[in-house]
């Protein structure tokens, strides 16, 4: 339907950056004024926008002054001037939008924009991140710049304790990942007083590689769990039951889809192993459920690549980030189907306390933006799930890299293959490589 509409109407993405350009143009001539000002004017600078916004200008009304005062402390702070095009894209994620920018155009600077603006109704802003790292290095470097207009800055990091979440959820701007924000949301609503929540309203968030968190992650839930009272034998013996099971012969792999079908010929074979007439019936209920996760477990789950076995334990690897992921568990009995086939101790299968997807947390934010290097393909998903538009902003100077076609091969081994020819060739001339 968006696609059909954008066809008939024709690209707007060039009159967007015209729009822009005139704003930009009045940042611009603020410039030579913000050069003249003393370092305690520009961060006296905020509490003025902050008196003006309380008696009832807007948020847009104050953008260019906002954006002049941010540019020239960054230039006196960071030692970075932001650009035409980063003013482009700091309006971009302002107005709830999607800024599509190029590796290397400086996205972390960008967003300092909208993060101050926004911050100034003391609402709280979140700019959220892929890992720890990133968060904790932001934080650091781009809140020398918010520390130096006025601004309070927090950070919300695994293994923090609940004054430090409340405090820093109580600054001006807080960073963290989007599993932090996820999981104290979740966290907050098992509460009994509300003296004992952490968050405050989700009012504006900016989300960072913003196609990995709400498209290839977005349907990927968030899940406290506690104890459950089933006991953990069950998948011992199913794993011993499907242990010498064989691919094509007795079950069936769907690789894209992830999933794997018993043939007719084994379900016998599994009642004769278990001695029982009916792997289906009511009361075997216990025994099928526990048989689809051990089957899940042999055929789907690879050691050393969806999990690796440390210290007696099994620890997920995220199949995103490639990271070791200590303390997440799979659900519905997967987990333990796993520990059976490896041998570890099993632990008790968990019960769902509360969960929630990525998808469904960020759409509770008044206002959501992002910003990617990779976004216009997934636009009409983007405006369908989150009613995100992706503004497409050029390159600060012209693109010297030749971007080739993709080269689609026939299977994984050739792939590879081609992959390998190409890293020896460009080795032989020294040049570096990063897969």
């Amino acid at each position: 339907m968006f696609g059909f509409i954008k066809r008939f109407l024709g690209d707007n993405n060039d009159k967007e950056i015209k729009r822009l350009q005139k704003t930009v143009d009045k940042i611009n001539a603020l410039e030579s004024a913000m050069k003249n000002y003393a370092d305690v004017k520009l961060t006296d600078s905020t509490e003025i926008f902050r008196e003006r916004l309380r008696n009832g200008e807007t948020l847009d009304d104050i953008l260019p002054e906002a954006f002049a005062v941010c540019r020239e402390a960054s230039r006196r702070v960071l030692g970075m001037r932001h650009f035409d095009v980063q003013l482009m894209g700091g309006m971009c994620l302002h107005e709830g939008k999607i800024a599509e920018m190029k590796t290397g155009e400086g996205k972390t600077l960008v967003a300092t924009l909208p993060v101050y603006l926004n911050a100034l109704e003391s609402k709280g802003v979140h700019m959220v991140t892929v890992n720890d790292y990133l968060a904790k290095r932001d934080s650091e470097w781009m809140g020398q710049l918010y520390s130096f207009l006025g601004l309070t800055v927090g950070l919300i990091i695994h293994d923090m304790d609940f004054p430090e979440r409340k405090y820093s959820y109580g600054c001006d701007v807080t960073f963290g990942t989007n599993n932090e924000f996820g999981f104290d949301y979740l966290r907050d609503n098992m509460v009994v007083h509300q003296e004992q929540m952490v968050q405050r309203p989700l009012n504006f968030a900016i989300v960072d590689e913003v196609d990995s968190i709400l498209i290839d992650e977005a349907r990927t839930p968030l899940i406290i769990s506690g104890p459950g009272a089933k006991s953990t034998e069950t998948y011992a013996i199913m794993a011993r039951a499907v242990a010498n099971l064989k691919e094509g012969e007795d079950y069936t792999v769907d690789e894209k889809q992830k999933t794997v079908s018993p043939n007719d010929s084994v379900i016998p074979k599994i009642e004769q192993r278990l001695g029982i007439s009916n792997l289906y019936a009511p009361e075997n209920i216990e025994l099928s459920h526990g048989f689809n996760a051990a089957l899940r477990a042999k055929a789907l789950m690879k050691r050393d690549r969806d999990y690796v076995v440390r210290d007696d334990e099994i620890i997920i690897v995220d199949e995103f980030t490639g990271r070791l992921m200590a303390g997440r568990r799979y659900s519905d009995g997967l987990h333990q189907a796993i520990e059976a086939k490896e041998g570890v101790k099993i632990r008790r299968e968990s019960q769902t306390l509360a969960t929630i997807t990525f998808q469904n947390y960020f759409r509770m934010y008044d206002k959501l933006a992002g910003m990617t290097g990779t976004a216009k393909t997934e636009e009409d998903e983007f405006l369908k799930i989150y009613k995100l538009p992706v503004v497409v902003i050029p390159t600060n100077l012209p693109v010297q890299r030749v971007d080739h076609p993709d080269v689609i091969y026939k299977n994984k081994c050739a792939k590879y293959k081609a992959v390998g020819q190409q890293v020896e060739e460009i080795h032989a001339k020294g040049q570096p490589v990063l897969i």
